[in-house]
């Protein structure tokens, strides 16, 4: 194949993406292996690739091709996730422009039209994916409204009620007043927002006397039932057994006396509102108070609300307000800071909200995932300091709100069959139903037109904490197959903010129903930040378009550029500027690759110095092979990066092929070529996770292969013992070399004269990278001698001197001059650095830094005379 002149990363990714799908080197079988099981965090269904998903999933793809090049049986596992409130609230957005309301719609209808946006937008993301190069077993694509897979959420709830785990309770909840349902505590956000404190007066009843009770919300007053004093106050001491009247609504409520009241905040009394706050509802519950609840499900007033009916709770609050002014009740005002619980999702203020809901018991279910991650080390997370997150979480978890007022999801496989709070069975499906419904009522005569099932779907998380072992079929059937051989998977990636909602979920649920862990080791990354610092965002215009990003800078040199920056667990400061660096590495190995292939072969004799680059550089090599080891064993993914990087730019193309280098217009001798070509190879295969469309097209290009020799299949290079002394004799010989190549710099030598070395070898330096020296120095004779060379130039490499006899090319005169000029510059800096070191004053005076900086100026001025005298000497 003709090598073109340049890489076209724009025509190769397409190509070989379509070569790779063809020939099924991501598909995975059981088989003899050992498997190596990835399963995706399932990206919302309808969402488009963003920066964090760019990150996220091409370190999947690293760990998964560099696993396929070890041998494992790699299987990545695509997927999406349904995402009952975000898709739920697109596809209502999309009927409200059609002027279609979701109420006026049946379950089936509404269902209808989510399919439909379903299939419309969903799988998008997993088609940019693609263009990353991710190399996941498209055949095993889940979704988690895919019918095995819905089957499997069913089946957890009814063998967890089934368990007693499972229960429906009349709680206090977060409720989402845009989505219209409840959330989980995890699900709410809170944030510190200024409002105020409004100080209104209630009238004691019979009296001209009031009490003020401070609140941030005079909306909830038509909610009140109680005022409640602390029976210690004695400021209150005359209103026990009291009543008061509620403002505006004219409510007559007690006053109540509960030592739960702080007197030190506020005024000392607390206005009771059990609907509408959860400290209050355990009050009310105390003290047998009155439930009212003063809001429909958008958060507007109801008809407790009175003439405020059908306004929205933040609108009526300043109106409310005026009013309280107007009729004397209102104080006075301040303003406040306090924590406002908002939606994840929706970004809403949330209200607690008294309801209906199921709950899943939690409280013995943790402990083997606590186990496992903070005592048992089963599970490790990376970075650990995440181990403090999760038992944090884990150790103060609560019952978990399973139920969302949505219809998108799975719904909740409980059965009414009359109106009594006990009057329901659970289920898998409305046939079993009807069985246990007949035998709990003993009504034979029931038949499924008599059962109504919960309207309420499944929180989202409920389905997804199963997806390691669903997606294998393991909650259905634990004795299939694919669950035996890829269960448990062996690496999940994944982001710190979901470590609770996600991570945590899925291992309690791999013990509960595996009596196994999901998953081996979990890599946090952190969140993609601007270079300022910046979280991306579309409203800041600092986010770019990631398909853009592969368009101008091509896949492998995206993926390049965000490895490079993405240590575990901390946040990624993005740059364009590193995709523009990854786009300049891939030019370089190409450039490297191009000039391999451009030398002529011939069956000559191999060069000295060439024997010994080939030795060097399989250490080398070696020795970098083992770093990205251990730095793969710590999930340092952006060092085991940087380490094949140094090892390509500077080792292969900077040392190596200069070392190995025929003469202008001469052959290579063809030992030494067919070594470069399988250093190139092995170089490529420790490339080929971070950059796989670059290495696949080289690779193919060094020689005609066969699908089964393709690169992505090929074997990872074989860890090897190597002499770290060889390494550093090399590292040494370069030293020597940069000496002779600033001489020349410095004295504007050509590289085609040659020159003569003499060696004072005061070191006992190796001999070993003679050959080399001579040919990258372009050195004719090099000498050990024992004592120092006159009319040489010269330079130190630690003890040992180098010289230079000195030529016609040089002007000895001037030289001297030159040098003599810059001694005397350096003897006048040294004696005003040792003038302000004499004096005392300054010393006395002057910081420890500023001292200790000026006397290394003052050792190295006296290093430098002593070499400028050395080399004046020499040339006299």
């Amino acid at each position: 194949m003709m090598i073109p002149a340049q890489f076209n990363a724009k025509e190769v990714e397409q190509k070989w993406y379509d070569y790779w799908m063809k020939n099924d080197y991501f598909t995975s079988k059981p088989d003899h292996r050992t498997p190596y099981t990835i399963v995706i965090p399932p990206p919302n269904v309808t969402g488009v690739l963003h920066m964090g998903h760019m990150l996220n999933n091409t370190i999947q793809d690293v760990l998964i091709r560099r696993a396929r090049l070890k041998g494992f049986n790699a299987c990545w596992v695509p997927g999406t996730d349904h995402a009952s409130i975000a898709t739920e609230a697109k596809v209502v957005a999309k009927l409200k422009e059609e002027g279609i309301n979701k109420n006026d719609l049946t379950r089936e209808e509404f269902l209808k039209h989510a399919w439909d946006w379903t299939e419309k937008y969903g799988g998008t993301i997993l088609e940019q994916l693609k263009q990353l190069g991710c190399s996941c077993d498209w055949s095993r694509t889940k979704f988690t409204m895919d019918d095995d897979m819905s089957a499997s959420v069913i089946h957890s709830f009814v063998d967890l009620y089934n368990k007693g785990l499972i229960y429906r309770g009349y709680r206090m909840v977060n409720w989402d007043p845009e989505a219209k349902t409840t959330l989980s505590d995890e699900e709410v956000i809170f944030e510190e927002r200024q409002g105020k404190l409004y100080f209104i007066k209630y009238k004691i009843e019979g009296s001209e006397d009031f009490l003020t009770v401070a609140t941030t919300r005079p909306e909830t007053i038509f909610g009140d039932t109680a005022i409640c004093i602390n029976p210690n106050d004695e400021r209150f001491s005359h209103l026990k057994g009291k009543k008061a009247i509620v403002p505006i609504c004219g409510r007559v409520v007690p006053i109540i006396e509960d030592e739960y009241v702080d007197v030190e905040f506020g005024t000392g009394c607390l206005k009771v509102t059990p609907a509408h706050d959860t400290n209050d509802k355990v009050l009310g519950d105390k003290h047998n108070l009155e439930i009212i609840d003063i809001f429909n499900e958008d958060a507007s007033l109801n008809s407790y609300g009175l003439h405020y009916q059908g306004k929205d709770r933040f609108v009526v609050r300043e109106e409310i307000a005026k009013e309280l002014e107007s009729i004397g009740a209102l104080a006075k005002t301040e303003t406040h800071l306090n924590k406002v619980g908002t939606s994840e999702r929706t970004k809403a203020v949330i209200e607690p909200r008294l309801s209906d809901q199921w709950f899943l018991k939690m409280e013995d279910l943790v402990k083997p995932a606590i186990k496992a991650v903070l005592e048992s080390d089963e599970i490790k997370l990376y970075p650990s300091r995440f181990n403090n997150t999760y038992a944090h979480w884990l150790n103060n978890i609560r019952d978990w709100n399973i139920s969302r007022q949505l219809w998108w999801g799975q719904q909740i496989p409980a059965y009414y069959f009359g109106d009594g709070k006990e009057d329901f069975v659970v289920a898998e499906n409305i046939e079993k139903a009807l069985e246990l419904a007949k035998a709990k009522t003993a009504n034979s005569t029931l038949t499924t037109a008599d059962l109504r099932q919960d309207a309420d779907a499944l929180d989202t998380w409920f389905s997804s904490w199963l997806w390691p072992m669903a997606v294998f079929g393991g909650v259905l059937n634990p004795e299939s197959e694919d669950f035996k051989y890829y269960y448990p998977t062996n690496d999940l990636v994944t982001g710190p903010d979901i470590l609770f909602f996600w991570v945590a979920r899925m291992i309690i649920a791999g013990y509960e129903y595996a009596d196994e862990k999901p998953f081996s080791n979990v890599y946090l990354t952190g969140l993609v930040r601007d270079k300022q610092g910046r979280k991306m965002s579309k409203s800041l215009g600092n986010s770019p378009e990631p398909l853009g990003l592969i368009e101008k800078f091509g896949a492998d040199g995206v993926r390049v550029g965000l490895l490079l920056s993405a240590s575990a667990g901390n946040d990624i400061l993005f740059d364009e500027e590193l995709c523009n660096q990854g786009k300049g590495f891939s030019n370089k190995i190409w450039n490297a690759f191009k000039l391999i292939k451009g030398w002529e072969v011939a069956d000559i004799a191999q060069p000295e110095a060439s024997k010994v680059a080939i030795e060097w550089y399989e250490a080398k090599l070696q020795q970098t092979l083992a770093e990205i080891e251990d730095n793969f064993d710590k999930y340092r993914l952006s060092d085991a990066l940087m380490a094949i990087y140094k090892l390509v730019w500077d080792d292969f193309c900077s040392w190596f092929l200069e070392m190995i280098k025929p003469g202008y217009q001469q052959p290579i001798d063809r030992a030494t070529f067919e070594k470069a070509i399988e250093m190139l190879e092995n170089n490529l295969k420790l490339l080929h996770p971070f950059m796989p469309f670059l290495t696949e097209e080289i690779w193919q290009h060094i020689t005609e292969r066969t699908p089964e020799q393709a690169l992505i299949v090929s074997e990872w290079p074989k860890a090897k013992a190597f002499d770290a002394k060889l390494i550093a004799d090399f590292d040494f010989a370069t030293e020597v070399i940069s000496g002779i190549r600033t001489i020349r710099k410095d004295k504007n030598i050509p590289f085609k004269d040659a020159m003569d070395l003499k060696v004072v070898n005061n070191e006992k330096a190796s001999t070993y990278f003679d050959s080399v020296i001579q040919k990258l120095g372009n050195v004719t004779t090099l000498e050990y001698v024992s004592d120092k060379v006159d009319g040489a130039l010269s330079y130190r490499v630690k003890s040992n001197e180098y010289f230079i006899p000195i030529t016609g090319n040089i002007d000895v005169e001037a030289e001297i001059a030159k040098l003599t000029e810059e001694l005397n510059y350096i003897k006048g800096f040294l004696r005003s650095v040792q003038g302000k070191l004499s004096n005392e004053k300054f010393v006395a005076g002057a910081p420890e830094q500023v001292i200790a900086n000026e006397r290394k100026k003052e050792a190295d001025a006296l290093a430098k005379i002593a070499t400028l005298e050395q080399s004046l000497a020499s040339l006299k």
